[in-house]
């Protein structure tokens, strides 16, 4: 990975335990990416990992990736749940900045129209700095739902917090932003 940073970094970190022991294939940070090459029309780096269901491992790896890669997007999946494992958005809330609980509500809206058990997600976003972290589901279908719903107000957001600007391929998903913007 170039950190000189030519081009906008994203980071995708996929909390799972089975995954990050070799276990299960990492599936979804994989689906992350891919819908993040069809969607953003700007060059950017990935800084990808996958790391295990523990509050401080996750905690160091959004800081790391917040203020040494100064990634303007992480997108974490997997850890969402109200299992003892599921501590991504515990650890998402400790390192932010500013919560930002739309991002969460309107996932949760979009989910609750495929499955009941939506009510049971605790997806939530937040900022460090000029980094927007939005914490995903961790199965591919839900993760595709949740992100397609919340991505318009991505590159905006990432304008307002002072990260670089990420322009979307408008045939795959038009970003919002506000007219003489």
């Amino acid at each position: 990975m170039n950190t000189t940073q030519s081009q906008p970094v994203i980071g995708i970190l996929n909390i799972s335990d089975r995954a990050s022991a070799g276990i299960y294939e990492d599936i979804p940070g994989k689906a992350c990416a891919d819908l993040l090459r069809e969607w953003l029309k700007t060059p950017f780096e990935l800084d990808y990992k996958v790391i295990p269901d523990e509050q401080p491992v996750i905690e160091a790896e959004l800081k790391r990736m917040a203020d040494q890669i100064h990634c303007a997007l992480i997108v974490t999946t997997g850890g969402t749940g109200p299992a003892a494992r599921d501590v991504t958005p515990e650890a998402t809330i400790a390192v932010c900045d500013k919560l930002l609980p739309g991002f969460g509500e309107l996932m949760r809206n979009t989910s609750l129209r495929y499955v009941a058990t939506a009510i049971l997600s605790r997806q939530t976003a937040g900022t460090r700095g000029s980094t927007l972290i939005i914490n995903l589901p961790g199965k591919p279908k839900a993760i595709k739902e949740n992100l397609e719903a919340v991505f318009p107000a991505v590159p905006y957001c990432i304008d307002l917090i002072g990260g670089p600007y990420l322009e979307t391929n408008e045939s795959a998903m038009k970003a919002f932003r506000p007219p003489n913007n």
